[in-house]
């Protein structure tokens, strides 16, 4: 499907469009095969540590962006530990990272949320770059079917009924240009894994990223979540996925789906089910491998994910 098949994998700008664990899973193997790494992420977390931060210093949350730039940064590098670590229970500090207090007083070192990652990545030698959506402080709600509204991204795990709208406050929202010109930069652009509602479809309602996806030459994927999430896409096929990214995305933008076809019991230990694999998604390119993480049965395989992306474009 590539459109350039002059450039070589490694060289390629590779735009990877998400949050959350999902994100970071992806970037861990695409960095073996490519360094021209940009990761778009989200930034209506309000939940855990990185809430917790939000409203005490009014910073963007730090959280996804932490777990993405340890995902590219050197494998051997103590630092990676170092920003991972989690204070324990009994200090003021309990739940609270590392790494998203070193983030947050970088932020307030250079008076710039982007100029904190870029220092951040440099000191964990981070192969690509880690970018904000936008440098707005977004809050993220939803209404139900049912006619509920509910505010807050950590709230929305808790929904009783299927999502009818996504709402992100201000509806205004300007695009990092950084995240601009990495779309308008990039060869192929990555959208997911992750979850639908809370880290892949807030990005796209900021105003000019789904102007730059659309204009963008590039070829682009879309990569399905494994399985389910309660609250979020309870019972989503492949195809419903599909449907409800295109609502917000557009129609015949996405060139491939890339999903998952080792199916199964995902087992007593996780929520949710395995995402089916329908058979009859039409006017869509859909692939299909085992890309299941045996040991975590929700999430991707980092490395038979990015090695069937790779394969995929080449092919």
């Amino acid at each position: 499907m590539a459109t350039n098949r002059n450039l070589k994998f490694n060289n390629l700008n590779v735009v990877a469009i998400g949050g959350g664990t999902g994100l970071s899973v992806l970037l861990r193997g695409l960095k073996e095969h490519t360094h021209h790494i940009t990761a778009i992420i989200g930034v209506a977390d309000d939940g855990g540590s990185s809430g917790r931060l939000r409203r005490e210093m009014g910073i963007i949350p730090p959280g996804d962006f932490r777990n993405c730039i340890v995902a590219l940064s050197d494998e051997n590098s103590i630092l990676k530990e170092l920003f991972q670590y989690r204070f324990p229970e009994g200090s003021e500090l309990q739940g609270h990272s590392f790494g998203n207090l070193f983030i947050a007083a970088m932020t307030d070192v250079t008076d710039s949320f982007e100029d904190a990652l870029a220092e951040s990545s440099r000191i964990l030698s981070v192969k690509g770059q880690v970018v904000p959506a936008t440098t707005d402080n977004i809050n993220l709600s939803v209404r139900l079917k049912n006619g509920q509204l509910i505010n807050g991204e950590s709230k929305v795990k808790d929904s009783l009924s299927e999502i009818e709208e996504l709402i992100i406050e201000p509806p205004n929202a300007e695009a990092s240009p950084t995240a601009i010109k990495a779309i308008n930069n990039a060869n192929l652009i990555v959208i997911g894994p992750g979850s639908l509602y809370t880290s892949i479809l807030p990005n796209l309602m900021v105003a000019g990223i789904v102007d730059a996806i659309t204009q963008s030459k590039a070829v682009k994927y879309y990569i399905c979540n494994v399985a389910t999430e309660l609250g979020e896409t309870r019972d989503f096929t492949v195809g419903k996925h599909i449907e409800v990214l295109e609502h917000y995305l557009g129609s015949d933008i996405i060139d491939v789906i890339i999903a998952n076809d080792n199916i199964g019991d995902i087992g007593d230990q996780f929520l949710g089910e395995a995402v089916q694999l329908n058979t009859n998604i039409k006017k869509h390119v859909v692939v299909s491998t085992d890309l299941l993480d045996e040991t975590h049965k929700v999430r991707h395989d980092s490395y038979k994910l990015a090695n069937f992306i790779k394969e995929n474009y080449e092919s």
